[in-house]
């Protein structure tokens, strides 16, 4: 058994790390197997010497990120924990420092992983970027954000977002109203983050000026895109000939984001996505990124993380 110490340095950021009735010290000791106990501002882990390590590590994080004046909530926690647990970086301080984009509210939007930090170091640097991953990473919101920050900086003329018009397992039927309105259930979820990040009166003069474009899959045939940032959302529906398709639809001054959840395909049985088919032949490719976003990087409610780990054991029992 070993004891390690962590020096918080201040009360208030002692406060910030035990959190409300010390919940976070209590699920420490909990992950860890460990004893805590705080005398001052020290907190003291005590328990077999690697369990122990692990939990200062977490401690370590968890007092740099509040002595930076940050809130420590649950899913900065669990996140912290599990890279511990697998022996990775738990020094997310370090997230805090870069600023993808900005709200039209003026919020700072960063990183909340490394997953997601090499994400948009991808994106950053590449012509094309493929992310892989499931639901709640951050693919299309961080992607929405770098569009809009290359459009602000002059970089792109134009925003164009795109995905398959491919129902989620259920039939919806032919819906009513022009094409703007059948395609609208389908890309609501980039509607969102693109009002988030104008402002709803500017996002609706950009939109009725046509530099914010919003189209299915299926209508970008015949067209070469130049000067714009183009985004295909939930491409793990789209089939092999859509997305050869699409990315040779790309011009001069483009860049390219694909980002798509190899669970969660919804093309009708004998169909092959399409992504499946993209990441593994370009993978290799010179100006081609590939990310694959985990579990780990998931950055909504702590309790999707498990939802999604119960479902991919389950899908490995079956294989």
């Amino acid at each position: 058994m070993v004891t390690i110490e962590i020096d918080a340095g201040s009360l208030d950021t002692l406060q910030r790390v035990l959190g409300i009735f010390d919940v976070n010290l209590g699920t420490i000791e909990k992950e860890f197997g460990v004893r805590t106990s705080v005398s001052g501002v020290k907190i003291s882990v005590t328990g077999e010497e690697d369990s122990a390590q692990k939990a200062a590590e977490v401690l370590h994080s968890m007092v740099a990120v509040a002595s930076g004046g940050e809130e420590i909530d649950r899913t900065k926690l669990i996140y912290c924990i599990e890279m511990a647990r697998e022996g990775q970086r738990t020094d997310i301080a370090e997230l805090s420092d870069g600023t993808v984009a900005v709200t039209a509210r003026g919020k700072a939007i960063r990183c909340k992983t490394f997953g997601q930090q090499k994400y948009v170091e991808a994106i950053r640097k590449n012509t094309v970027t493929f992310g892989v991953g499931p639901a709640g990473t951050g693919k299309t919101y961080l992607a929405v954000c770098l569009a809009v920050a290359a459009y602000k900086s002059k970089a792109v003329e134009k925003i164009i977002l795109t995905r398959p018009a491919v129902e989620a397992g259920e039939k919806l039927g032919f819906l009513p109203g022009d094409l703007q309105t059948k395609v609208d259930p389908y890309l609501r979820p980039l509607y969102d983050a693109l009002q988030e990040m104008f402002g709803v009166e500017t996002y609706a003069k950009l939109m009725e000026k046509g530099t914010i474009e919003i189209a299915p899959l299926a209508y970008m045939r015949g067209r070469t895109l130049s000067n714009a940032f183009i985004i295909l959302d939930e491409a793990q529906n789209s089939t092999r000939e859509q997305m050869k398709m699409f990315l040779t639809r790309m011009g001069e001054g483009s860049k390219i984001v694909v980002t798509g959840d190899l669970t969660q395909t919804d093309l009708p049985k004998g169909k092959k996505s399409g992504l499946t088919h993209a990441v593994n032949i370009l993978k290799n490719v010179e100006g081609i990124a590939v990310c694959m976003l985990t579990n780990k990087d998931v950055v909504r409610h702590p309790l999707v993380m498990q939802i999604i780990k119960a479902y991919e054991r389950e899908e490995k029992k079956n294989q």
